[in-house]
């Protein structure tokens, strides 16, 4: 294998980056990530079909829907099942084939010749595991690194890892009813692209760019989708303890699957707990409505093992973010649901969670109540919006100086302890604004407020970013300046692929300065870095207090 998505990839004394061993660092099998790598390379060649045959007129919505859903599949932390990767290759075969006959078809109608595709768009999945394993070796996103070189590798890389976080986003849209035939068709471009194997690095880096704008496009979707499903999140307090009772625990991003698990559970004497990204949900009005929906459990993903090994119900993994469940014991209680999977995990392959439910009535449940522990959240576009003209009117006044968007993903590595030391470390005259779970590592300490205006501002899950650029667009016209001159510090932490097509939207739309960590991508060479600290600005944290001393200087 040879994976370098993650911030938890091996590192070697050498400088050498990338898991390449018979398991990553995440628990990815060599075999799971092989055929991952072999899913990725079917799905180029269904898109290399989908430009071809977009040019003639035929756009299939299915295969549009069809391939980002898969892509995700590959994302860090999704899907660990080698023979539903395989069910997704040999689906993406069936679809690149459809495409083909049907191009060739409308090229022969038409009086086209038939354009000369690369070898990608050719290939043919074999019958039996062993040689799509050694098939798969062609397959390594690594293998041209002498040829080419590693800055080339790791642009590359940076498109495809970009492209997978706004694939994931994409079906999170998908699921509630946001799809855009423009937008797909510039996701086929992009795959076919990368199906290349291009080496023009200026075309790679317009590329990363291009995708950070698609990004946002899909971001502006699945906000739409989320709103008028179920209204503007509203900020809302929630309860991080334990409440007495049966329970079911819901984690990962799909608010769908939430609303179908309390709509089911009701009345059966089953609490309902979010997890991790799942808790900026109860802000929702669609969500208030059911009094069983009774807090958030735990913290960020990377805490599962421990957290879901002593939470005495079912667990739901709605998106990404599992874990190896055997290592807490609680593999039988866990269900997985759309493209997650863990083999030998329960898969719900419908709208039915009553195997989820029916486990939470097996399970004892919380014996008593502990003492409320509240956090607030629900600070996103509308609300955000709402308050803008009081903040405004603050920050004239003198009373607000500077704005500070620390947020991310979570990790376990002990660097990370940076982001809890700089939220406390801010002055009492600045906002913290946080999205993702990077605000677990902060969301339960005080900060206070400023005349009214809460200094703590959750506004939600990763793909709330838009709304925080929505914010920072909205001040930058009120104050009649450009973005970069607002007093404005962005802090991102990352860990996987979402993060990362976050980023590329934020330098697509020319937003400068951004620090992030704990570490450097390990696809980024340092020639990279460097090109992207000389255009944007981009640099890595370093000391909370010389970071902070730099940003109120800026």
């Amino acid at each position: 294998m040879f994976c370098v998505q993650c911030e938890h990839t091996i590192r070697t004394p050498q400088g050498d980056a990338g898991c390449s061993y018979a398991r990553g660092m995440c628990g990815k099998t060599g075999e799971v990530s092989d055929l991952q790598d072999m899913l990725v390379h079917l799905l180029q060649a269904v898109s290399t079909y989908a430009v071809a045959a977009r040019k003639l007129g035929i756009v299939d919505a299915e295969i549009d829907n069809y391939a980002p859903q898969a892509f995700f599949s590959t994302l860090t932390n999704v899907n660990f099942d080698a023979d539903r990767i395989i069910d997704f290759s040999r689906r993406a075969e069936a679809y690149r084939n459809d495409l083909r006959r049907r191009y060739e078809a409308a090229c022969a109608a038409q009086g086209v010749t038939p354009e000369a595709l690369p070898p990608a768009a050719h290939y043919k999945l074999p019958d039996a595991k062993t040689v799509m394993l050694s098939d798969a070796l062609q397959f390594a996103l690594n293998r041209q690194k002498k040829e080419v070189g590693e800055d080339v590798i790791g642009l590359r890389l940076l498109c495809l890892y970009g492209l997978k976080g706004a694939a994931a986003y994409m079906e999170h849209a998908r699921v509630l009813g946001q799809t855009d035939a423009e937008v797909a068709g510039k996701y086929h471009e992009f795959m076919a692209f990368l199906g290349t194997q291009p080496t023009d690095m200026g075309a790679l880096f317009q590329c990363a760019m291009d995708i950070g704008k698609l990004n946002y496009r899909i971001m502006a979707m699945l906000d739409k989708g989320e709103t008028e499903t179920f209204g503007h999140p509203e900020p809302t307090r929630v309860n991080t303890v334990p409440v007495k009772g049966k329970a079911i625990l819901v984690s990962g991003h799909d608010l769908h699957d939430l609303e179908l698990i309390l709509q089911q559970s009701e009345g059966k004497g089953i609490n309902v707990f979010t997890h991790g990204e799942m808790l900026p949900a109860h802000a929702y009005p669609a969500f208030k409505k059911y009094p069983h929906l009774v807090g958030n459990y735990g913290t960020a993903w990377q805490n599962q093992q421990k957290e879901f090994a002593a939470f005495p119900g079912s667990i739901v993994m709605t998106s990404n973010c599992i874990i190896d469940p055997n290592v807490g014991q609680y593999g039988a209680r866990i269900f997985t649901r759309s493209i997650v999977g863990w083999p030998g995990v329960t898969h719900i392959d419908d709208n039915d969670f009553s195997a989820a439910i029916d486990a939470a009535l097996e399970q004892p449940g919380f014996t008593e109540d502990a003492a409320p522990v509240y956090t607030t959240t629900g600070f996103a576009r509308n609300a955000l919006m709402g308050a803008a003209p009081a903040v405004i009117e603050q920050v004239k006044a003198g009373n607000i100086k500077h704005f500070f968007l620390i947020g991310g993903c979570d990790g376990d590595k002990s660097e990370r302890t940076y982001f809890t030391d700089l939220a406390k470390a801010v002055p009492q005259d600045a906002l913290v604004l946080t999205l993702a779970c990077g605000k677990f590592r902060f969301n339960t300490l005080e900060f206070g407020e400023i005349n009214g205006i809460p200094r703590f501002l959750d506004i939600g899950q990763c793909n709330d970013a838009y709304s925080a650029i929505q914010l920072a667009l909205a001040l930058a016209d009120a104050f009649e300046c450009g973005v970069n001159e607002l007093p404005l510090s962005l802090v991102l932490s990352w860990f996987e692929q979402k993060a990362i097509v976050v980023l590329l939207t934020l330098l697509s739309l020319g937003i400068k300065d951004i620090r992030v960590g704990p570490t450097a991508p390990g696809f980024l060479t340092p020639n990279l870095v460097g090109v992207l600290n000389q255009q944007f600005g981009l640099r890595l944290i370093s000391n909370v207090e010389d970071d902070l001393k730099e940003m109120l200087a800026a």
